[in-house]
């Protein structure tokens, strides 16, 4: 049975204002316990509890270990280039256009994806660099951001589970609700293996928001949520690709 766009419009109505409610008494359970948070905007208590289903003590508890976890992982408030050298050199994160909702489009080639000297430490500080730098790139009112993960010519060599669960758990654990959609495009039947050891660790949430494209079906899959004027050329489009550390 659907429902009528007025009834539509009062649950819309209904769940925003219990959003209003919650964030205040997040708000004010989280201030006491760590004064900074009186500096985070209503729109990213919003993302905490959207994260938590809305239950106003997890998400809380989530929002305040993300402050402690942000205040030692970037005491600089940003993390540079120069702490990422073995990772921009590998020159496989680039950063260009929006899809047609206005939501930043990043490109992973997961084949120049190679485990170095600088660890995983270096890893994690990479992922952060680009998260942050996806942030700075989204329109007022916009808290989503798109990845293409591109798995062309991925082989065992490029395979790291620690650190895919690593980047996996900085997203779901600090950075709620900012997924809007993951491609994986032109992936081996070998990345399957891979995939099997880190898809239990996903949370539903994430789940639902990546999506495998077939060859076949590549460029007509991304033109539905991407104008050609956005997508990048090694896809049918005409943006070129932009090195996450240039754009």
């Amino acid at each position: 049975m659907m429902m009528s766009s007025n009834n539509m419009e009062s649950s819309a109505k209904a769940k925003e204002e219990e959003e209003i409610t919650k964030i205040s008494l997040m708000r004010s359970m989280v201030e006491t316990q760590d004064p900074s948070s009186k500096e985070v905007d209503d729109m990213t208590m919003r993302r905490f509890l959207r994260g938590r289903d809305l239950d106003v003590e997890k998400a809380s508890s989530m929002f305040l270990k993300y402050l402690k976890w942000r205040r030692s992982f970037v005491p600089n408030g940003f993390i540079s280039p120069s702490e990422l050298t073995h990772e921009i050199q590998q020159n496989k994160m680039f950063l260009q256009g929006s899809d047609k909702k206005g939501r930043p489009i990043s490109v992973l080639l997961a084949a120049r994806h190679f485990q170095h000297n600088g660890g995983l430490d270096e890893f994690k500080r990479f992922i952060v660099y680009i998260f942050d730098k996806i942030l700075t790139r989204m329109l007022p009112g916009q808290d989503k951001f798109i990845v293409i993960g591109d798995l062309e010519g991925w082989g065992y060599a490029n395979c790291d589970i620690r650190a895919y669960l690593s980047a996996l758990s900085l997203l779901q654990d600090y950075y709620p609700e900012r997924l809007g959609k993951m491609f994986v495009v032109h992936a081996p039947y070998l990345f399957m293996a891979a995939w099997k050891v880190v898809h239990p660790f996903i949370d539903v949430k994430t789940r639902k928001k990546i999506v495998f494209v077939e060859n076949k079906s590549l460029k007509s899959t991304l033109l539905e949520e991407i104008d050609e004027s956005q997508l990048p050329e090694i896809y049918g489009g005409t943006l070129p690709l932009i090195p996450i550390q240039d754009s």
